[in-house]
Formats: structure tokens, C-alpha cells, sequence
């Protein structure tokens, strides 16, 4: 499929708030399998993530293949105290279907241009998510040996990574 086919642009509609909910709902059950515990991801429900997308639709960029939503990001200021001036990648979720095909570039791309204002940005990725760790080290992040321990039904560790602009 050519990439001039998908859409990238901010979430407005509440048609695309339902989408990204599913992207992040289907996107938890295709990524996470495995690296999380298995009763939290049977726990969380397609409503209650398209519920937070109609609740937090500000700073979100959805890619869509036509009318459907089949990925997207979401950025703003660093959430870590200790990177005050920082920018953020909170997110960035492509449905299996649309992976290898640029679309999570593009979106990433669409992040940083977003956060244009910041020479540094950093993002998390959990520990264990080889693929996730691969694409964000080929848009240019690296760890920068920050780890903290989230739970997900049980513990998990997520380590940071970050970008800092030439």
C-alpha cells in the first residue's frame, strides 16, 4: 500500500477518539502478550481505553487508512522531573497489520515536529520489547541507563531512552 494513502493528522473527531481507543486497546494485546502479566491485559477493556480517548484528545496525531484509525502518537512536555525543559514521546502504537510500512516513522516524525521547541526528548519503552527498542533506536533515541519499575498486574521495568537534536 503507498504510504500517500494513510492520513496523518491531529485527533478531532469523535470517530477518531473511537479509533485510537482501539489502536491502544488492540495494540496493549498484540505488543504486550507475553512481556506483561496475562490476567492485566484480560483486564482491560476496548470501552474504558476509548473512554480515556475522549477524555485526553489534545496532543494526539492519528494515522488512517481511509475512514480507520490505525495508529497513532501522542507527545507534550517531559513528565520526568528530572528533565525539566524536555519534551516527551507518551506514546506511539501502530495495529500489526500496518507495522513495517512506515506508518509508526511517519508518526514519530509527526511527534517531533510537534515537539520542534525541544532539543531533547525522551519516551519509555518496557523492557523486553525488542521490536519497540529497534524502531526507536533506528529514529535516532538511545538509553540513556534511566530504569524505574511500573506495576501491570505485576512488576515490570521500563527503561528511557532519548533523542537529543544535532
Amino acid at each position: 500500500m503507498e504510504m500517500d494513502q494513510y492520513i496523518f493528522k491531529p485527533m478531532e473527531t469523535e470517530a477518531e477518539m473511537d479509533g485510537k481507543g482501539y489502536v491502544h486497546y488492540q495494540s496493549w494485546q498484540e505488543t504486550y502478550a507475553g512481556l506483561v502479566d496475562a490476567d492485566f491485559l484480560a483486564g482491560l477493556s476496548l470501552e474504558k481505553q476509548i473512554a480515556a480517548a475522549h477524555g485526553r484528545p489534545d496532543n494526539i496525531i492519528v494515522a488512517k487508512d481511509g475512514e480507520n484509525v490505525i495508529g497513532f502518537t501522542a507527545y507534550g512536555p517531559c513528565r520526568d522531573e528530572d528533565l525539566p525543559g524536555w519534551g516527551e514521546v507518551r506514546a506511539i502504537y501502530v495495529l500489526r497489520a500496518y507495522q513495517g510500512q512506515k506508518v509508526g516513522r511517519r508518526l514519530m516524525e509527526a511527534a517531533l515536529e510537534q515537539l520542534a521547541d525541544y532539543p531533547r526528548i525522551a519516551l519509555w519503552v518496557l523492557k523486553g520489547n525488542e521490536k519497540a527498542v529497534r524502531f526507536y533506536e533506528r529514529c535516532g533515541f538511545r538509553f540513556d541507563g534511566t530504569e524505574r519499575d511500573i506495576t501491570l498486574g505485576t512488576p515490570v521495568t521500563e527503561r528511557r531512552m532519548i533523542y537529543i537534536r544535532r
